[in-house]
């Protein structure tokens, strides 16, 4: 049984202690937040669980086993590294920290403790994306060629990080849970309407050595929700509409073919329409998944599926793009 502490009991907060809290593996201990609703809130849907106002009455207790944080992203580094340092297990809420140089330290510091050290990148454990793993790594849509994705809605203007590093996380920790080759180059834009320099409307583009491509387009401020993703293989394709009630994932056996003639600026492309496939999905919460893979990992020793060499390469993409926007949308090689 492992004793989980939960730091933050805001907007996720309450479906993570719903989630944890229906594992066998694991039980709530305590639960931190500095807003008295907030707390009370807590009492009322879970009584048996303490409420408490600071986060360091959770790092502190050493009958606590492991901390999830669920705070705002520069908070995660500061208490991620408390938490390691008094010997807890961690999972952190995306993006991992606010820069590559805060991750490798906890990654490093993880190690070193022999700890667990977990990203809460909850598309992962989707019966969506699973399906979309298992399909590529089948080489069932051929070598994938693109991934595009568009996450757009009249959302909410965050105060401290930009759209980028809002949105944009689901996106990357799919595309860096799919495609293998690590990419090379970022290019970002982005414009900020409140003029405070916090964009609400960004694209990105991550660039591969090899002819794979991939972009992002991030918005706050559109008149309609779109939550979809294309990608294609060169035998098949697969859009991915998060927002779909029941046909999430649909592989089109659609392609095209290509011969370049003598002059090489005539080109004579042949393409290919075939079924429609539509794969049942596994259906269960993703978030129940992910807790259940930090426990188990935690109790078997093992590296989660959202661990932190795939958090850190979230992080890496999106310092890039940080850089880029900054830069005018100039190339910005990832390190």
């Amino acid at each position: 049984m492992v004793n989980i502490g939960i730091i933050g009991y805001g907007y996720w907060g309450p479906n993570l202690v719903r989630n944890f809290a229906a594992q066998a593996e694991g039980k709530v201990v305590k639960v931190a937040d500095a807003r008295p609703e907030r707390l009370n809130l807590l009492h009322k849907n879970y009584p048996s669980i303490q409420g408490v106002k600071t986060a360091e009455e959770i790092i502190q207790d050493t009958g606590i086993d492991a901390v999830v944080i669920a705070t705002p992203v520069f908070s995660h580094y500061p208490l991620a590294k408390a938490a390691l340092l008094n010997g807890k297990h961690v999972m952190i809420e995306k993006p991992m920290t606010a820069s590559v140089k805060e991750a490798e330290e906890l990654i490093e510091l993880a190690e070193s403790k022999n700890l667990v050290l977990m990203v809460d990148h909850t598309f992962l454990y989707t019966g969506a994306v699973q399906k979309m793993k298992e399909l590529i790594d089948a080489n069932s849509i051929g070598k994938p060629r693109y991934f595009d994705s568009t996450r757009i809605n009249l959302g909410l203007f965050q105060p401290d990080i930009n759209v980028l590093w809002d949105l944009a996380p689901h996106d990357i920790s799919i595309l860096t849970f799919l495609i293998k080759e690590r990419p090379y180059s970022i290019n970002a834009t982005g414009v900020s309407h409140t003029h405070n320099g916090i964009e609400n409307i960004a694209y990105m583009t991550v660039n591969y050595a090899h002819d794979f491509i991939a972009h992002f387009n991030c918005s706050w401020t559109s008149p309609v929700k779109i939550r979809q993703t294309l990608i294609g293989g060169d035998t098949k394709m697969i859009v991915y509409n998060d927002l779909d009630p029941s046909e999430k994932v649909r592989i089109y056996d659609t392609g095209f073919t290509h011969k370049t003639e003598e002059d090489k600026f005539h080109i004579r492309v042949d393409y290919r329409t075939g079924d429609v496939n539509i794969p049942k999905l596994a259906e269960k919460e993703a978030l129940a998944g992910v807790a259940k893979d930090f426990l188990t990992s935690i109790l078997e020793q093992k590296q989660p599926t959202s661990n932190a060499a795939l958090g850190i390469e979230v992080v890496r993409i999106l310092e890039a793009s940080q850089e880029s926007i900054r830069n005018k949308g100039k190339e910005v090689v990832i390190q």
